[in-house]
């Protein structure tokens, strides 16, 4: 394997490339218009001073010329610019195009840093989440069965366990046994958000995260045991049965009249931009322009069909207990906490299809380890040599040439 470049900074060109658009970041990868890999993102957490393994050693010589000092702290991009010029302007793209404005997603840019002990944490969090969602929800007769998160956490705490083991026998013993609990919480939450979303529920999401969280856990156990071929197809079935529920949840949530995003009541606050950037993902051929022509037909009814479209509004969006009427229809105070609703929704929106795109990344370092060979905890120990600038958060690996992998 020929040695990767890893720092805690962006190098000038692949930032120039992104503001120019001749490369694009999906999930935790930056990769160029031919599909090739020329940069891994991962949260450097507790990253300071520690040197690569060997085999992965720095390129020896090369110094990062003009680089871009990028911070992610709470969805925010700051960036410290030496050399591409009018600031201003191109500091506010490399904001659009890097920034994650998805603070809200629960997946790491990184497998390697979703250990077994991280995902236990935000299951546990899911799991305090439908607790919440379970009090409203007893007030109009529905339970949520939160039964299966125990089993969940308790096969979690099993995998953890078997990779600490000194026996190689014991460790692969323990961690096929909690693979077999990791296949049967896969069954469950995939008919728990296959359920959630046919009913079009307000939970669907939080399952739909859980399912994620399964053939994760699966992975990466995978991963350790060194069985990479297993890894990549299990974590490919998983990634298009993942992609095909979240595109029934997009869908949900753009509701019977997606124009309503645009209601001249959100003006300064959503905009054609971002809901093209949803429609995007389904389909990268669109464009704002051709978004539009999709609702030109019906701007001269959007403020006439309002009561109608709460109406069929999916509790994904909004309760209807929530909505209150008036005596010709939604009262004025419901029409307030539908508009304030509603970009609180187009966040959800972009929040999992930023999920999705960085569970998908996840494939290309699965790959990567598969053709170079590279052990799983070398890859997960893979650090600068620098000590990391104050607020850094970002490890940057990026290969002697763009892969295809």
């Amino acid at each position: 394997m020929a040695s990767l470049d890893v720092t805690f900074d962006i190098p000038a060109k692949i930032a120039e490339g992104l503001i120019k658009e001749t490369l694009v970041r999906n999930g935790g990868v930056i990769q160029d218009n031919a599909g090739r890999v020329v940069m891994w993102l991962k949260e450097a957490s507790n990253a300071t001073g520690v040197t690569p393994q060997s085999g992965l050693q720095m390129l020896s010589g090369v110094e990062p010329t003009g680089v871009l000092k990028l911070a992610l702290a709470a969805g925010n991009t700051i960036v410290t610019q030496q050399r591409l010029g009018a600031i201003s302007a191109q500091v506010s793209q490399l904001q659009n195009m890097v920034t994650f404005a998805t603070a809200g997603s629960m997946l790491t840019l990184g497998v390697s840093v979703l250990g077994f002990a991280v995902i236990y944490k935000k299951v546990k969090a899911l799991e305090g989440r439908l607790q919440k969602v379970q009090e409203s929800l007893e007030k109009i007769d529905e339970k949520i069965d939160l039964s299966f998160y125990a089993n969940f956490r308790a096969a979690l705490d099993l995998a953890q366990n078997a990779f600490s083991m000194a026996e190689q026998s014991n460790r692969r013993s323990s961690a096929l046994q909690a693979i077999n609990r990791f296949l049967e919480a896969e069954h469950v939450y995939t008919e728990l958000t296959d359920k959630e979303l046919e009913r079009q529920s307000q939970i669907s999401d939080e399952y739909l995260l859980t399912l994620c969280f399964a053939y994760l856990a699966e992975t990466r156990c995978y991963l350790e045991l060194g069985e990479y071929d297993t890894a990549l197809r299990r974590f490919q079935e998983g990634k298009l049965q993942i992609r095909d529920r979240v595109e029934k949840y997009i869908d949900i949530l753009l509701t019977s009249n997606p124009l309503m995003y645009l209601h001249p009541e959100l003006k300064g606050i959503t905009n054609l931009s971002r809901l093209t950037k949803i429609y995007q993902w389904k389909n990268p051929s669109l464009t704002e322009n051709t978004v539009f022509e999709q609702f030109r037909d019906e701007l001269p009814a959007l403020g006439l069909c309002f009561d109608d479209w709460v109406k069929a509004l999916p509790a994904s969006v909004m309760e209807k207990s929530e909505i209150k009427k008036g005596f010709f229809g939604v009262s004025d105070e419901g029409r307030k906490a539908v508009f304030e609703r509603l970009p609180q929704v187009i966040e959800e929106m972009e929040s999992i299809v930023e999920t999705n795109e960085r569970y998908a990344s996840y494939e290309w370092e699965v790959k990567l380890l598969k053709k170079a060979k590279i052990p799983f905890r070398q890859w997960e120990m893979l650090k600068p040599k620098e000590v990391a600038p104050e607020g850094a958060s970002l490890i940057c690996i990026e290969p002697p040439k763009p892969l295809a992998l």
